[in-house]
Parts: structure tokens; sequence; C-alpha cells
């Protein structure tokens, strides 16, 4: 069937639209702007599949787009900053479900019919990838959530079973290729989605951010397949802008953690790269309340502040922008040391702090700011913990060893917000809190953040 010229034009400028979002989510400055331009491509798009094409089953198709927005709407708007990296999870392991669900009901089909080899081929490729892309964006989800454990989960044999659904899956994706059924592909759906809990099983917290890129790749390749097969231009456009970003925001995450992307694909073989840990130190470390840390920010003329999830969850971004702009107001000279994997999820940190109004110009990222800790005064750490540890560097045992971490320790004065002394996701202990020029200020970030901005302006 020939498309027409103006559903051609349509999903043109639709592909425009996708290409405008993508480019607007590259700056926090744009990345309001290009999330609508997004949205509202999605939905042209959606317009014109419905107007352009004779449909079946009109009334489900509606129902189901009423239920979707409904669900879609309340629950972005119900969606804590803390639970924005599980949302992010969700709606994409359903982009990866619906791809592989849709290749399978198109395999169906195939079957009275004299498919194409490539046609065969890209359908098996979207059933595999996108079932992986569900079972593991739907485990990634539950670990973010803390509704199983965090910590990374192995089993005896995990490498053998690990390998074995690898080739039994690629062999059933020959067989769909082959001998094109809906059982043989019904069984690659399963061992797809079995290979994607496998995948996401071991991995620690620290490696959540690259995985939830990866996944992010994956649906967009399964998607872009799709378009092949029913040589829908307008998803095969959209797949391969997913696809092509996520995979080479998988690549900065991974180089940003010191890692290879081959160590994030195929590390599980070897257990797992990150450790969780719950125990508390009892060593000695150096203590203050409100009053001595206000003092020590008040009189300070270089300040930088390290945010890190700790922030999200007492949901004290707007207390903290408070505190600067108080700080300013003294002279202070105050800019914010991002961390490309603070956080659960690429750029937490950037819509946590861009949520609070923060002026984007005090967003500093890693390689802009790291020389400018020698000359600051204070720098305080809100919620973070690995990204300064300088075990890093410095132990070539620790899970952590090779990722590049912001350089607190050559400032003047290092003040720690911490509810406890618990290690961070990677499990081990950040030797800066036990440094002689670090004071830890301990209790919950936003009662302490309240308490030290009227401690400051008191002064």
């Amino acid at each position: 069937m020939i498309t027409p010229t103006w559903v051609q034009l349509g999903y043109l400028a639709v592909a425009v639209c996708f290409i405008l979002a993508l480019k607007g989510l590259s700056s926090p400055r744009t990345a309001r702007r290009g999330n609508l331009i997004g949205a509202a491509g999605a939905v042209a798009a959606v317009v014109l599949v419905f107007f352009s094409a004779p449909l079946d089953h009109v009334l489900p198709i509606l129902l189901a787009i009423a239920v979707g927005t409904a669900i879609g709407v309340v629950g972005a708007n119900r969606v804590k900053m803390t639970g924005m990296p599980q949302l992010v999870a969700l709606f994409n392991g359903v982009g990866g479900g619906a791809a592989a669900i849709i290749a399978l009901v198109e395999l169906g089909a195939m079957t009275d019919q004299r498919p194409a080899l490539i046609d065969l081929i890209a359908t098996a490729f979207t059933i595999l990838v996108g079932s992986i892309s569900f079972a593991g964006s739907i485990v990634t989800f539950l670990k973010l959530q803390e509704w199983m454990t965090t910590r990374p989960v192995t089993f005896l044999g995990y490498p053998i079973a690990y390998v074995a659904c690898l080739i039994a899956a690629l062999g059933a994706a020959v067989g769909v290729v082959l001998v094109p059924s809906v059982a043989v592909g019904g069984l690659l759906t399963l061992l797809g989605l079995t290979l994607g809990v496998l995948l996401v099983l071991p991995v620690g917290g620290a490696d959540v951010p690259i995985v939830i890129s990866l996944l992010n790749a994956f649906t967009g390749l399964s998607v872009a397949a799709t378009g092949y097969v029913f040589e829908n231009l307008l998803l095969l456009v959209a797949g391969t802008l997913v696809g092509a970003a996520g995979t080479l925001l998988t690549i900065l995450m991974a180089r940003a953690m010191g890692r290879s992307l081959f160590s994030t694909l195929f590390g599980a073989l070897r257990g797992g790269s990150t450790l969780g840990a719950t125990t508390a130190s009892d060593r000695p470390v150096r203590s203050a309340g409100p009053v001595d840390v206000a003092i020590l920010l008040g009189y300070a003329n270089r300040v930088i502040i390290v945010p890190g999830y700790g922030l999200a969850v007492a949901q004290a971004q707007h207390t903290l922008h408070q505190l600067v702009e108080v700080l300013q107001q003294r002279g202070a000279r105050v800019d914010y040391a991002i961390h490309p994997v603070a956080g659960r999820m690429p750029g937490h940190m950037n819509v946590l702090l861009a949520e609070a109004q923060v002026p984007y110009e005090q967003l500093k990222e890693m390689s802009e700011i790291n020389g400018e800790f020698g000359q600051t005064d204070v720098v305080l750490v809100v919620g973070a913990n690995d990204v300064v540890n300088p075990a890093a560097e410095t132990d070539p045992s620790a899970p952590i060893y090779g990722m590049p971490i912001l350089k607190v320790n050559q400032a003047r004065q290092v003040v720690f917000m911490k509810r406890s002394m618990r290690p961070g996701f990677a499990g081990i202990e950040n030797e800066l809190l036990f440094a002689p020029t670090t004071t830890l200020l301990f209790g919950d970030a936003k009662d302490t953040m309240s308490k030290l901005l009227a401690e400051i302006k008191a002064l």
C-alpha cells in the first residue's frame, strides 16, 4: 500500500520533532522544551496512524488509549523525585514489551505467507531484544523500588545458566528464521525474558545508571526493527534515534564509572561488579552541629555543593537552594558539582535541582569543576558517597576502583551531611569521612538543612 503524501509529510514532521527533542534534552537549559516537543511529536504520530490507516477494533483501541493516558498522567503527577528512575524503568520496559508482542503477533501472520528472510531476522531480533528489555526493566524497577534486594543476586552455577540461556535464545532466534511459528516465537520470548532477568539480577546499585541506559538502547533497537518489519518509516526513525541515544549514553555512563561496555554486558558472569552493604562503621569521626557548620559556610568565599541520592530521598533540594542564595548574598561564590552517575539514573541530579529552580549556570559537570576543588574553602556533600570516595583511585580491590570521582578531598574543608555511617551502594568505607579536614553533620538532610539555613541567616 502506497502511503499518501500528506502522511509522509506528517511522518517527516514528527521525526524532526523527535530529533529536536533529543537535541533539547542534551542540556538542562533546554530539557523542558525538548521534552514538550517530543511529547507533541508522539501525540501527532498516534493521530497520524489513527486517521491514515484502516483500523479494526476502533473502540478497544480508543479505550486502550484512554486507559493508558489516565495511568500515565496520574503516575507522572504522583511520582516523587526519588521515584523518577523507577518510572523511567517502567516506561522503558513497556516499550520493549510492546515491541516484542507486536513482533510475535506479526510472526503468527507470517506463517500463512512466504516472508522474506530479512523480515524473519528482524522479527526474531525484536522478540528477543524486546523481551530482554522488558524483563530487565522490571527487575531494575524492583531493585530501585527496593521491593527486592538492591544487592547483586547470584547463585551457584549462575555463569553456566547465563551462557546456556544465551545460547538457547540464539538457537531459538535461528529457529524463528528457519521454521517460523508462534510456538518457536513463544519459546524465544520466554528465553528472552529469562535472559533479561539474569542480565540484571547481579547488578549492584552503582551500576544501575548504566543498565537503565543499556535497556533503553535495547528498547529503541527493538522498536526500530519493528518499524522495518511493518515498513513504517516513523517507527524506524524513532527507534533508531532512541537506540542510538541509549547506546551513546551507555558508553558515556560506562566511561564515567570507569568500566568498559563489555564489562557491563558480560560482567555478570563474574558475579556482579558492585556490592551494597548495610554495616555502619564504628570508627571515630569529627562531627559538628548546625551552628558550627553555619559559621564554617557563612564565612567561606568559595563553596561547592555535591548533591547525591540522599538529597532526593530527603526532598531537601528547595531548602538547599535557599541556603545557596543566602550564601551568595553574603558574598560567597557557590556552584553545584554534578557527577555523571550521582543518583539512580543519568541526569538525576540535574532534574532534581531544576525542580528547585537552581540556575543552570551553577550546575558544573565533573570535568569542569574538578580543577577548582583545590581553591575551595568548603565543600558541602549532601547525600553522596561513592562519587567522592578516594578508594576509586587508591584501592585496586574496591568495586568502584577506576571510577572517576569528584576530587573533594583537595578542598580546605569538607562537610558531609549524612543520616548515618552506613556506606554507599559500593559497600566500602569512605576514607574521606575520617580525614582531619572532614566534618560530619548527622541527621535527615531536609531537617538539618533547615536548621543550617536558620543559623546562617542569624550570623
